[in-house]
């Protein structure tokens, strides 16, 4: 499936983003990374996209997460150190690179990916962040960040900025509302989309149920 030097630059990919992220704990971690990257694969298989740059930018996309550096430019800057030491075509890194720098979700502000490996990618990354396990990676995500499971006295907000987005702690349950629900609707590509579709369901039953034990109804 990938040349040799393509796999080597997997396999060195791999062993970097393990480095930087085995021992994150908010929810980027490698096992994030891991299940994104066998994700994104197979999307990649299953709308036709070049397989081995949607590999190596899910590998490395949260290494350079804004979140997890002081700076967007300072975690893009050391991707873009790492890929230049990597044997591969300038144009094979430019497109990688710009995967990452576009992916965020960044409060819904982000245009739409340029690239069929880009939407792959994103579409891969989102899908980690609903469904069981992104429920399970909010409340963890939350905690990381002090943010309380819920206040009834905090309604949702329908709209932020990137800062308001980025800055303001909110609630666990609010995060459902303000992005994670949302999501459903902005996937790229068919093969997401319909995978999307149960995982969103099943955060609606996960929040409705929370909702009846919160006031004592179940």
């Amino acid at each position: 499936m990938y040349s040799n030097e393509q796999q080597r630059v997997i396999e060195a990919a791999e062993r970097f983003s393990r480095s930087e992220l085995e021992n994150d704990s908010s929810g980027h971690d490698w096992w994030h990374i891991h299940r994104v990257t066998r994700m994104a694969k197979r999307l990649a298989r299953e709308e036709g996209a070049d397989s081995f740059i949607c590999v190596t930018a899910a590998l490395l996309h949260d290494v350079a997460d804004e979140k997890l550096n002081e700076s967007k430019e300072a975690g893009l800057r050391k991707v873009g150190d790492w890929l230049q030491g990597q044997p591969l075509p300038e144009e094979e890194r430019a497109r990688i690179l710009e995967i990452i720098s576009t992916m965020s979700y960044n409060g819904g502000t982000n245009p739409p990916m340029s690239t069929l490996e880009g939407r792959v990618v994103q579409d891969a990354d989102r899908l980690d962040a609903i469904g069981a396990v992104g429920i399970a990676r909010t409340f963890v995500y939350s905690g990381w960040t002090g943010r309380p499971v819920h206040d009834p006295s905090l309604p949702p907000r329908d709209s932020m900025t990137a800062k308001e987005y980025r800055n303001d702690k909110g609630t666990a349950i609010n995060h459902f509302h303000e992005k994670l629900l949302k999501l459903k609707d902005l996937f790229n590509t068919p093969s997401a989309r319909r995978i999307a579709e149960e995982r969103h369901l099943y955060m609606e039953q996960f929040l409705d149920r929370f909702h009846r034990e919160w006031e004592g109804e179940q």
